[in-house]
């Protein structure tokens, strides 16, 4: 039997966020945490699915936005905490322990970055596009392990989560409940996006770049804004990752983050709404019981990975739903 995408959609966020109100109610703290992991890890996947599974960009360096918003936390709360001034050439601030502001500044910068690397890396396509990527990645991950102040290769440790207005973040299903929140409020922007004029644009671009400039639009400048978007919202993520850890390193811009990010959204279904909350949920489901069991449970989501790319085009949603979802 088939069921309906909406209606996968709908119980896959149901089940989200029934899970931890039930561990909540058990007193499974743990159970929460991995929860807040795997809505972040959706919400950065989210970001990549715009440029990947709408406009077709292999991106294998979105691990440094993901990173850039980790050290904006990580930067920010580490300056408020020690009271100590941070120094921006123009004008010096002491920090701040405020999420909203972080996570502006964090989209702020990912953007920024997303537009300069997207700006260089579109005048390529194909393989030529995912090297440059890749480059831009092992950049800022050797310039973050030889940042010194900062900890270079140690990383950085926060000593107390940042706060959000009217909330304790320190209690783990209030923290899940503003990083739910924000997936959610990205899903039905993401949504929008890919029925609204500029996603059909962007389509039609990842299709055919000539035909989309026969009609008057210029695909490189569709692809760029939608990479733009797809940083600030990935960088973001980092954002909230490095404040559920309270930790930042360099390995927030490692290469392998980028693939396990494109991992995500393949199994889930490329393109598609919920391929990467699907996707996270399954990673860190797997990431969690097998690695209790066996230090080598990447064999298995490796199985699992080959078995939908030879079977199952459209990732575990199109096997559910019976439709394939997005040609990259």
């Amino acid at each position: 039997m088939k069921f309906e995408e909406r209606y996968l959609n709908f119980f896959v966020l149901v089940g989200l966020l029934l899970l931890p109100i039930w561990a909540q109610a058990m007193d499974e703290p743990f159970t929460i945490t991995l929860a807040t992991r795997a809505v972040i890890l959706a919400l950065a996947a989210v970001g990549l699915n715009l440029a990947l599974g709408i406009g077709g960009m292999v991106s294998f360096g979105h691990a440094v936005f993901f990173g850039i918003g980790g050290y904006a936390m990580g930067i920010l709360a580490y300056h408020a905490q020690t009271y100590t001034t941070l120094s921006l050439g123009v004008f010096e601030t002491g920090g701040t322990n405020s999420m909203p502001v972080i996570w502006l500044v964090a989209m702020l910068l990912s953007g920024a970055v997303a537009f300069v690397i997207g700006l260089l890396s579109l005048r390529t396509s194909g393989v030529y596009f995912i090297m440059i990527t890749l480059a831009f990645g092992q950049m800022f991950y050797y310039f973050a392990i030889s940042w010194a102040q900062y900890g270079g290769e140690d990383g950085l440790s926060i000593y107390v989560r940042n706060g959000f207005p009217g909330l304790n973040t320190l209690v783990p299903i209030e923290f899940f409940g503003i990083c739910f929140v924000l997936l959610c409020v990205t899903l039905v922007l993401f949504a929008r996006l890919q029925s609204s004029p500029f996603g059909l644009a962007l389509n039609a671009a990842r299709q055919s770049k000539s035909r989309v400039a026969a009609v008057g639009l210029n695909p490189t400048r569709v692809k760029l804004l939608a990479f733009v978007l797809s940083g600030a919202v990935t960088g973001l993520a980092g954002a909230l990752f490095a404040d559920l850890n309270r930790f930042v390193s360099p390995t927030m811009f490692s290469w392998q983050l980028s693939g396990e990010l494109i991992v995500l959204i393949i199994i889930g279904g490329v393109g598609r709404l919920m391929g990467p909350v699907i996707g996270a949920c399954v990673f860190v489901a797997l990431e969690h019981f097998l690695g209790e069991i066996t230090d080598f449970w990447h064999v298995f989501l490796g199985i699992i990975l080959l078995c939908i790319v030879l079977f199952g085009r459209g990732g575990l949603i199109g096997l559910i739903t019976g439709k394939e979802g997005a040609h990259v």
